[in-house]
């Protein structure tokens, strides 16, 4: 929905007025549309509505660039968390954090593939590839996020290393799953890695968008909302509030565009204005490159995780660090 169009030099009409061909801008659309032609060949007012892709060819060093420091970011604190001399007792909680990191990894490793531009990348095979680790690490991650909320209240599921190791296959294994369908409809058309137009994968999209709306927008929604509960009801603690909850505002505006995009590809919801549809086909874009931005936000919300938590540990553990110290001096004069 939407690209920049690129005018060109044909433009042929048949003298009768009623079929035409116009090749004066190169424009695709999705579904089949009729337009009339007046007497003397001129275009109506309904002629057809176009907008700009902001992720572009010349988006390419914003993609390239993000990926890049996305790797660096993710690489540096999953080396720190998993080094021998890291605090893990201090911080519990830190296979959650080394694959959240993992997770930040694979989707910057994913941003080049799917980068616009890089013609001699861009194949079948490596489209679906790339989309398949895009969501699937995407996904992986606000499955943690959500299960280390509800869970860590009550089992301290960082203490628990069989529990863990459960629950990180099952979470990876069900966000792989989910990650099927934008894979199976994806392909490579023009040096770009797209969504084709075809009837037969519309089950294939409406699912994607189905799965991207419930995991990056219900989920958080959830999350807030029990938490509200809880606190209202006095009925425990609820869902632990955290600064991981901050990875949720680069994805929840893309859930959100993505339903209303697939409500109006459905025809559910109805754009009568041409300037509605290129906000449309912008906010897709901005809430794209929003969510891109996560991969090198992440490693800074886990670095800030583990300072928060190391931080709490301490001044836990100190205080009766210093009682025994007064009993083992009050012991030693008497």
């Amino acid at each position: 929905m939407g690209n920049c169009l690129y005018p060109v030099e044909t433009l042929s009409l048949d003298k009768n007025g009623t079929q035409f061909t116009f090749d004066s801008w190169n424009y695709s659309f999705e579904d089949n549309y009729s337009y009339e032609l007046s007497s003397d060949y001129s275009l109506t007012p309904a002629a057809p509505c176009y907008s700009c892709n902001l992720l572009d060819r010349s988006s390419l060093p914003f993609f390239m660039l993000t990926s890049v420091l996305g790797m660096l970011a993710s690489g540096s604190i999953l080396f720190a968390i998993l080094r021998p001399f890291f605090h893990w007792q201090i911080c519990p909680s830190w296979p959650i954090l080394a694959e959240l990191a993992v997770g930040s990894a694979l989707f910057s490793i994913a941003v080049p593939i799917l980068a616009p531009g890089l013609h001699s990348a861009h194949s079948t095979a490596l489209c679906n590839l790339g989309y398949w680790v895009w969501y699937t690490s995407a996904f992986a991650q606000a499955l943690l996020i959500g299960c280390y909320a509800c869970l860590n209240p009550r089992l301290n599921i960082g203490q628990l290393r069989g529990f863990t190791l459960g629950l990180s296959v099952g979470l990876w294994g069900a966000a792989a799953l989910l990650g099927l369908p934008v894979a199976l409809a994806s392909d490579a058309y023009n040096g770009f890695c797209t969504f084709p137009s075809s009837r037969d994968m519309e089950a294939l999209k409406y699912t994607h968008y189905a799965i991207c709306f419930t995991i990056f927008t219900v989920l958080p929604l959830t999350l807030l909302a029990a938490k509200g509960l809880k606190i209202a009801l006095s009925k425990g603690p609820g869902p632990w509030v955290s600064v991981l909850w901050i990875w949720f505002i680069f994805w929840w505006p893309h859930g959100m565009v993505l339903i209303f995009d697939a409500l109006v590809r459905s025809k559910t919801v109805l754009l009568y204005t041409c300037q509605s549809q290129k906000i449309l086909d912008a906010m897709l874009n901005v809430t794209e490159a929003l969510s891109m931005l996560h991969c090198v936000a992440t490693p800074l919300l886990l670095a800030l995780f583990c300072h928060q938590t190391t931080r709490r540990s301490l001044s836990s553990l100190s205080l009766p660090t210093r009682q025994a110290s007064q009993m083992d001096a009050l012991a030693g004069k008497s």
